[in-house]
């Protein structure tokens, strides 16, 4: 039984002999010499690519995707599943915060449990206060706003058999968000208690965290857009009942409204909604754009370490 191990690099340099080493030997004491190390080189600006490559000279077991350009860790986690061609398959990041050996402990619970997939969520984030709040916000936003029960702190190491994998890559859609994709694709899925380790600072500002939020959310869900009707049905209503309102006093008082303040208070917060549900559109309507054009959503340059195949292509 073949085994395919698959990670990303990016801003990978330092770690990437160390995690070859480590997930070649795990692989080893799994199914001997019957594996494959597929790494996919996502644009990285230090040398990860030069020590990758490096590393196919002397291990024929490891194999490098060389992306084009950097187009972001889920295209290339499904660029670099797209690559394998094991009957299982161990997603993993790189840079050793989540650990190689974990490999034969999922695979023990994947062969007692019978499950396409074995992933790790760890019991608390890492990070400071203000990292772990946010990821306990991102993953409720995500669960109330789509509905899919995608559990809180979910790592990417995952074990996977090839029939899964190969159900996962049907979805094609330019603007993925691979966290939901491993849900909705469903089959039998075990998770694993584990626990990562903080190697390095993250990368993920407030800001991209937010546009993952966003990109997350409209990926899976319409609810927005519902949100946004109603939304404007209940603002409708409630000017029905101010206009009665003021020709009620109108004809009981004989006086009417003075002032301007509320007028212009109503349009500062008119104006602000519709600039917002114009927007919620908006991000829908780019979407559209993005996937209509049918581009792919990631361009490999070259493989180092395998002959390629011309339907390697992404």
């Amino acid at each position: 039984m073949k085994l395919s191990i698959v990670a990303t690099l990016y801003q990978s340099e330092r770690y990437i002999a160390e995690f070859c080493a480590r997930a070649g030997a795990a692989a080893h004491g799994l199914v001997g010499e019957d594996y494959e190390i597929v790494l996919v080189n996502d644009g990285s600006p230090d040398r990860s690519l030069e020590v990758a490559v490096e590393l196919t000279a002397r291990d024929s077991h490891v194999v490098v995707v060389d992306l084009s350009r950097n187009f972001g860790h889920h295209k290339a986690m499904m660029t670099g599943l797209e690559a394998s061609t094991g009957e299982r398959v161990f997603l993993i990041d790189s840079d050793l915060e989540e650990e190689p050996e974990w490999l034969i402990p999922f695979a023990q619970a994947m062969h007692a449990d019978g499950s396409d997939v074995v992933f790790g969520v760890q019991d608390a984030r890492k990070g400071g206060a203000f990292e772990r709040f946010t990821g306990s916000v991102f993953y409720k936003l995500f669960r109330l706003l789509t509905g899919i029960v995608q559990p809180d702190n979910i790592v990417t190491a995952r074990l996977m058999t090839r029939r899964y994998v190969d159900a996962l890559l049907l979805h094609r859609e330019r603007e993925l968000n691979i966290g939901g994709l491993w849900i909705i694709t469903g089959f039998r899925q075990t998770r694993r208690q584990v626990e990562k380790h903080a190697t390095s600072p993250t990368t993920y500002s407030l800001s991209r965290k937010i546009s993952h939020l966003v990109n997350a959310v409209t990926s899976f869900s319409s609810l927005p857009l519902v949100f946004t009707f109603y939304s404007g049905l209940l603002i409708s209503l409630s000017a029905v009942v101010y206009i009665l309102h003021l020709l009620a006093r109108y004809f009981s008082a004989s006086s009417p409204p003075d002032g301007y303040t509320s007028i212009v208070a109503s349009i500062w917060l008119f104006s602000g909604l519709i600039i917002f549900f114009i927007g919620v559109q908006g991000i829908y309507i780019a979407k559209i754009f993005s996937e209509v054009k049918q581009r792919p959503y990631t361009i490999v340059r070259q493989i180092h370490g395998r002959n390629p195949n011309p339907g390697d292509s992404p």
